[in-house]
């Protein structure tokens, strides 16, 4: 007969003493191991980030959608100040999946992630993680993330669609496939129910996005929105004294240089000389994908060598 081992637990302190000055910074160093346990490639763009007067654990980037995560930790049993902070820092980056770590889960903490995955799309998700320490005999010890909330995922992907939401998936899918296609981008989302394609560059806070705008314009646009805002200003900066002369030819016409440094995101766009709808015909809609699939590769060309650059 085989002789089994014991898994035990070991105190969560022991490891790291203090929350934000141990486990904040072994997270973000080891987000992989978090983002495998949730089924998402994660990307760290910030720890200890400001929403107003408070600090968010970790703000990260989920790499298939191009979307803001936030992670709130806790090596305690959860409670209720930690459950009104993650809906204060989702609401203050605009998260569509909010990650709360803790030691345990109160029934009622449970009840109220499950309530919130109910109550909300198909795009915002709750997920309710509780952090363990184990090993076995005199090994090493080992982490694991056991999720004890998870989205109704089948739920939310059967809810229907508004018909705008409908119209806008219809009209991103054939532009999403052309680019998969291999045209050179990594891990395209799938098409969204909304107006706005967002397309990850390699660069953490820094992405593509194409707009289709509810005033008959749409645009190719370069978003800069990392957690650094000093790091946004200069690249801005960057961008625009070695690419601006270079692109603006390739257009044709001047692109709009957006710095605004009261606000965020940094961005750079061209828009169309022409109008269209969300409810013209295939051949009309046909030719703003075709529009935007070229102003998309000129940003590329020209944007992508330097962001390369600084994502290695």
């Amino acid at each position: 007969m085989v002789e089994l081992s014991k898994i035990e637990r070991v105190e969560l302190r022991e490891v790291w003493p203090d929350e934000a000055a141990d486990f904040t910074p072994w997270l973000a160093e080891n987000l992989s191991q978090l983002g495998e346990a949730l089924g998402l490639d994660l990307d760290i763009r910030g720890t200890e980030v400001p929403v107003g007067s408070y600090s968010l654990d970790i703000l990260a980037n989920d790499i298939g959608s191009d979307r803001p995560v936030i992670v709130e930790n806790q090596l305690e049993k959860t409670d209720h100040t930690h459950l009104g902070q993650i809906l204060t820092y989702a609401a203050g980056h605009d998260a569509e999946t909010i990650v709360w770590i803790a030691k345990g889960f109160s029934d009622e903490h449970r009840a109220a992630l499950d309530y919130l995955n109910g109550r909300t799309g198909e795009d915002t998700k709750f997920f309710g993680v509780v952090v363990e320490v184990l090993k076995i005999d005199n090994s090493r010890p080992a982490v694991n993330f056991d999720l004890v909330v998870t989205p109704n995922v089948v739920k939310k992907q059967t809810d229907p669609l508004p018909p705008g939401g409908k119209k806008y998936r219809t009209f991103w899918q054939p532009l999403v496939d052309t680019l998969r296609e291999g045209r050179g981008f990594k891990k395209i989302p799938d098409a969204p129910p909304i107006n706005e394609l967002r397309i990850n560059t390699g660069l953490s806070g820094v992405r593509y996005v194409l707009v289709f705008a509810q005033a008959k314009e749409f645009s190719v646009d370069l978003y800069i929105d990392g957690s650094k805002k000093e790091l946004n200003k200069q690249l801005f900066d960057n961008l625009k004294g070695q690419r601006k002369e270079s692109i603006e030819s390739e257009f044709g016409k001047t692109l709009e240089w957006m710095r605004l440094d009261h606000k965020t995101p940094y961005h750079i766009r061209v828009s169309s000389s022409y109008r269209g709808t969300i409810d013209d015909d295939e051949n009309t809609l046909e030719e703003i994908r075709e529009w935007m699939i070229k102003g998309l590769l000129v940003f590329k060309k020209e944007f992508g060598p330097i962001l390369g650059e600084l994502a290695e």
